[in-house]
């Protein structure tokens, strides 16, 4: 399976490094933010590899819903244990819930689907900055701060009137941004394509914290380092 080298399974203990962390973002998701690099100070595991394991491990249902309750730190020993009305929490070994998933609907166990449907999304998902949020943020006029932006991924969702012959494509449909004082939520909502026919719909929320008064040259900055980080990762594994 494709996630294989982006995550350690002993027993039913699931854990992951910051460098497997670090590889997916990038590699898979195209995800530059420094926060998942090794040796960052508030260091998370992306969420999009969390949602990736929880497909691979309980297969893709029709209507899925997933709540990101806390960031996940290096190395954190997670249980990942499906209830008894088929929802999935991600738990460490103290029972703090890192994730929260509801589904229903018909289900697909097809590694090929659930493959392309993971690699779909969350190519989508890592798009995030700056290509979604900093027009949202120029529109507005806020930004987050430079020295130390926050940008946490509260939850998605997404339901398909199919899930037989699925070759998916995610195109986004609307992008808004909610001010609140030092607060942003973020709604992303997109098509779910498959074959050039709509199969569904789905929507990311993300909330931006301690938002400040726009800055064109800070973000212009924060841009140009983006790219720098992406054209040296794309340079060094292609």
């Amino acid at each position: 399976m494709f996630l294989d080298e982006f995550h350690t399974l002993a027993g039913d203990r699931i854990t992951i490094t910051a460098e497997q962390a670090s590889r997916f973002a990038k590699g898979v998701a195209g995800d530059y933010n420094p926060i998942h690099n090794p040796g960052a100070r508030r260091f998370c595991v992306p969420g999009d590899l969390l949602f990736a394991l929880v497909l691979g491990r309980f297969g893709l249902s029709q209507r899925m819903d997933f709540r990101f309750l806390n960031m996940v730190g290096e190395g954190t020993p997670l249980r990942f244990l499906e209830q008894q009305d088929g929802g999935i929490r991600v738990l460490d070994e103290a029972g703090k819930c890192y994730l929260e998933v509801s589904r229903s609907g018909d289900e697909t166990r097809d590694e090929g689907v659930i493959e392309a449907f993971t690699r779909c999304y969350v190519s989508f998902s890592g798009k995030n900055f700056p290509y979604y949020l900093k027009p949202l943020m120029e529109e507005k006029g806020v930004m987050f701060n430079p020295r130390r932006p926050l940008v946490i991924y509260d939850s998605m969702g997404f339901s398909l009137e199919r899930l037989d012959g699925l070759s998916p494509a995610l195109e986004l449909l609307d992008a808004s941004l909610e001010v609140n004082g030092k607060r942003g939520d973020t709604l992303l909502e997109f098509r779910i394509q498959s074959a050039g026919e709509s199969v569904g719909t789905g929507s990311k929320k993300l909330v931006v914290s301690g938002l400040q008064d726009y800055d064109a040259d800070a973000m212009d900055e924060i841009v140009a380092e983006f790219y720098r980080l992406k054209a040296a990762y794309e340079a060094e594994y292609g």
